[in-house]
């Protein structure tokens, strides 16, 4: 048995993850989600190769993030969490002040050399913040730290919900609300804060949601009521996903995305493509790969050696989750359509680069502890 062991940790590939300090399960699922994303972009995309290359360009860069981010010491990405979290509210800031507007919206800076979406760089800032503050701190938290707590994660929530960008805003708040839930809240105070959000919720809706947000919300509950309005793009979405049956129709073969159907087919709507084309089986193989990659971060996260390391990788693989589950319910029809990709799948730009970065993170906390262990 210890000859075995022995040559195992003597495999050339063993090496290699050691050396690049990355786990080798988590890298290898990331790797096969990105490459079955490419090949359902190919098609939900007619054959567009330039934009498949694209997406590949954006993945060199974010697997090399995610490399980059794994070689940092947790250590030193807990002294940066502050700086960093300062410099993306500058950046939201400087978005309000001169950012470009696209559809609508203020969401991007353009430098000149690279256009990008600070609002993205808060889904690890924000956590990273949070779980620096609370590493200060004797947990569980007492209700003050906590009001703190929230202080942090509402500021740039504001900035983000003022473009307005209601997806991205209600991600980055769940990043930050892990770390929160995960620093010890008590149940008393969930009940609490829950109640002063439903209290809340008039306002909300009056207040803060524009009147293509209250539509979405209303067509989710009601899309048949405007069939060929408002609820058109979540009915053609459903129906590419029940027509793929169990074995789907063939890759290239859908014929709810190919005649135009399904909207958005390449970002938000790429799983009602995958789906008609793999059916039940391809589509439960993807959810099964997407919680190999979550289950993963959080065995990595409960492993970690300081409350730091825990509570940011507890939070970044809850957020993985919230990001999988809020794409799919959207275009399955049980959540409002909020414009939010499926990780790794979704044809994008600093979304991906953000997530990977993150998932730099989570190595950096494997290798972490390994060293640690040594």
């Amino acid at each position: 048995m210890s000859v075995i062991k022995s040559d195992f940790r003597e495999h050339p590939l063993r090496i290699i993850y050691d050396f690049l300090k990355i786990d080798a399960m988590l890298f290898m699922a990331l790797v096969l989600l990105s490459l079955s994303g490419l090949m359902v972009l190919y098609s939900a995309s007619g054959g567009n190769i330039d934009l498949v290359q694209r997406q590949c360009l954006r993945l060199l860069i974010g697997f090399a993030g995610l490399l980059v981010f794994a070689q940092i010491p947790v250590e030193q990405l807990r002294k940066w969490s502050l700086w960093l979290y300062l410099l993306g509210i500058i950046l939201l800031l400087l978005v309000l002040a001169i950012g470009d507007m696209s559809k609508g919206a203020q969401r991007w800076l353009d430098l000149g050399f690279v256009r990008f979406q600070p609002s993205e760089l808060m889904k690890i800032c924000l956590p990273m913040m949070v779980a620096w503050y609370f590493s200060g701190i004797t947990l569980p938290p007492s209700t003050k730290s906590i009001v703190i707590a929230f202080a942090i994660v509402i500021l740039p929530i504001i900035l983000i919900i003022r473009q307005p960008d209601l997806g991205t805003a209600i991600l980055v708040t769940g990043t930050g609300l892990f770390v929160i839930f995960l620093a010890g809240i008590s149940y008393r105070l969930i009940a609490i804060l829950l109640g002063l959000m439903m209290a809340a919720t008039p306002i909300f809706w009056n207040y803060l949601l524009h009147d293509y947000q209250r539509g979405r919300i209303l067509t989710l509950l009601n899309p048949e009521r405007d069939p060929l309005g408002a609820g058109y793009h979540i009915i053609q979405s459903k129906i590419a996903i029940g027509s793929g049956g169990v074995y789907g129709r063939g890759w290239f073969d859908g014929t709810q995305s190919h005649l135009d159907f399904v909207p958005e087919r390449s970002t938000d709507f790429i799983f009602s493509v995958f789906s008609e084309e793999f059916g039940f089986i391809g589509a439960s193989i993807l959810i099964l790969l997407y919680l190999i990659i979550i289950v993963r971060g959080l065995v990595i996260a409960a492993n970690a050696q300081s409350s730091y390391a825990r509570l940011l990788g507890g939070a970044i693989s809850l957020s993985f989750f919230s990001y999988v589950f809020v794409n799919i319910g959207m275009v399955s029809g049980l959540l409002p359509v909020v414009g939010v990709p499926l990780p790794l799948i979704s044809y994008g730009g600093t979304s991906m680069v953000t997530l990977l970065a993150m998932f730099g993170v989570l190595m950096s906390i494997h290798s972490h502890k390994k060293l640690l262990g040594h």
